[in-house]
């Protein structure tokens, strides 16, 4: 949980909740207070339930058919597997459907390969518990891998994939059966729950002002330990305080009888923050209390002697609103048909160095070592690739001299006039080190003309009511200098389905840089006095993240899917 922030803002100071979201009021209430959630939140986060079902199994049973159970692991990044869950043991099938669901965690901007393995169970171990089998000491029938973004992007989030034994297949391979796999999004990522939280008669903390009260939401786990999922903001000067709508998944709180924990506390500017009172109440009890109009004492945890006593208090919580909706996600707008159209620019300007010399970030290994600029376009890539079907990605370079030509800000990396796409992600790849042999470095580092462009085609595809949405990855090494230029472009974009990547690489300073991502600046102004619609710009210097456990992906992928749901929602889509 982030502390709150001293920030004087309209009626309090503002309290960060890492998961939970606090809306503005007004007419978009719900919808800020969503878009809020996803960015506090670190990115798209949601909960899948995996079905799995075989066919044509291979029998390794003398007298019967073999007796088939599943195991699912994901990959980690140094391939080694984790076992994330287990189906029942079904008994003489070789075309089982399991009816055991594995639920994991869905994140956008990470890469989740997934390995199903299927064993036969001897009959000796009928009776042992699914969770306690020794997979060594059973039947190996096949294995089967895919990322969970295959199986997500389906219209049916169906998959069914051929079981492989790892055997050495010969001139005749042999076929071990096939596996299909079923991903279903759980309701608790769909559902909404938003309240309006007040109190009355707060016990005055502060000696020559009034208290400053703010609310902190935890879940309670099953060991008794609280997990923080929400705060709201801080009202100043205020022992009768309404706070802006609080919104929260579902899934964050896991349950509507799981308790929460309400705590009321008076914000201190050194952290030290007062409790007033506190409630223990679930959803349920929290909606219960909303209709009967009712409010509920705080308590203070008191000590007497060795023991712990709840002190009721006169102070109350009452819920001015409790409602509930679900709404359309991420997902159901990809499995729907949505496409992100993946769209990459590279920056060819002088101050990248001698393409021939390894100080050069340009420099292309003989080992085959990427250098920055392949790193990024491969890892942002591999991600995006998948939310697009036909896997043909157009591709720029910017601030080069082709051969006996004048510099351009806007070329097509595959030397083409015409055309701008390139067949995957080896494709720009193949492009990006054939553009460094036919142009000559130049300057300067110029953003707007490959927004335009970008722009141009999104604006086509919206004209055209096609589904899909436009992302833009600029890799760059130095510091913009057509800035007004560029904010006019990205304040003209923001009305498009369009998002923008910036990734920086090498030494420079990037400060000036984080003024295009309005998390870190002021919201985007054109030269003519408009303010961008909304954010969609997200910048990330890759050594900042290089040597840790966040990833450049996670970095920069991480608002992706808020910026998609915002433009769904502001145009009703």
């Amino acid at each position: 949980m982030g502390n709150c922030c001293s920030e004087d803002v309209p009626g309090g100071r503002q309290a960060v909740g890492s998961g939970g979201a606090v809306a503005s009021h007004g007419g978009g209430d719900a919808a800020d207070a969503v878009e809020h959630l996803l960015k506090s939140r670190g990115g798209l986060f949601s909960q899948i339930e995996l079905s799995l079902s075989a066919s044509d199994l291979r029998d390794r049973d003398f007298l019967s058919k073999s007796d088939p159970m599943a195991v699912i692991f994901t990959k980690r990044r140094d391939g080694t597997l984790e076992e994330i869950g287990r189906t029942e043991v079904i008994l003489n099938s070789l075309n089982p459907s399991w009816i055991a669901k594995v639920i994991m965690n869905y994140q956008f901007e990470v890469v989740q390969p997934l390995v199903f393995q299927v064993y036969d169970i001897d009959s000796q171990f009928h009776n042992v518990p699914e969770k306690s089998l020794k997979l060594e000491e059973q039947e190996f029938l096949g294995e089967a891998t895919c990322l969970l973004s295959e199986v997500i992007t389906k219209s049916s989030r169906l998959l069914t994939l051929d079981l492989d034994h790892g055997e050495s297949q010969g001139s005749h391979p042999k076929k071990f059966g096939k596996l299909t796999v079923h991903a279903e999004e759980c309701v608790g990522s769909k559902t909404l729950v938003e309240m309006v939280l007040r109190c009355s008669d707060l016990e005055n903390k502060d000696v020559f002002s009034k208290s400053d009260p703010f609310l902190l939401l935890s879940r309670v786990t099953e060991s008794g330990a609280p997990v923080p999922i929400c705060k709201t903001e801080v009202r100043k000067n205020d022992l009768n305080p309404m706070w802006k709508p609080v919104v929260l998944n579902l899934q964050q709180v896991g349950s509507k009888e799981n308790p929460l924990n309400i705590e009321c506390f008076n914000f201190n500017s050194n952290g030290k923050h007062d409790l007033i009172g506190k409630v223990v109440k679930s959803l349920a009890e929290l909606e219960n209390l909303h209709h009967s109009k009712h409010g509920e004492n705080f308590f203070l945890p008191t000590v007497v002697g060795r023991d712990y006593s709840n002190k009721v208090l006169k102070s109350q919580i009452v819920v001015e609103k409790y409602s509930q909706s679900k709404r359309q996600t991420f997902l159901d707008y990809v499995s729907g048909g949505c496409e992100l159209k993946f769209m990459v620019a590279i920056d060819f300007t002088a101050s990248n160095g001698n393409p021939r010399l390894p100080d050069s970030l340009h420099y292309i290994d003989p080992s085959g070592r990427p250098n920055a600029y392949q790193r990024a376009i491969l890892e942002v890539g591999e991600v995006l690739q998948f939310y697009d079907t036909d896997k043909r990605f157009p591709a720029w370079g910017f601030g080069a001299r082709p051969i006996d030509g004048p510099v351009s800000h806007c070329f097509n990396l595959n030397g083409s006039t015409y055309h701008t796409e390139v067949e995957g992600i080896h494709g720009i790849m193949s492009a990006y080190i054939s553009a460094l042999h036919n142009v000559s470095l130049a300057g300067p580092t110029l953003f707007g003309p490959v927004i335009n462009t970008a722009a141009l085609m999104a604006s086509q595809s919206s004209a055209s009511s096609r589904q899909e949405y436009f992302i833009l990855l600029i890799v760059t090494d130095g510091v913009v200098t057509d800035l007004q230029e560029t904010k006019d472009a990205l304040v003209k974009a923001s009305d498009l389905p369009l998002s923008i990547l910036i990734v920086g690489v090498g030494g420079a300073d990037f400060k000036e840089m984080e003024i295009l991502d309005a998390d870190k600046g002021e919201k985007l102004e054109s030269s003519s006095g408009r303010v961008a619609s909304r954010d969609i710009v997200q910048f990330v210097p890759m050594r900042d993240v290089q040597h840790g456990e966040i990833s450049v992906i996670q970095s920069l992928l991480s608002e992706l899917p808020g910026q998609f749901m915002s433009y769904m929602r502001t145009r009703d889509i």
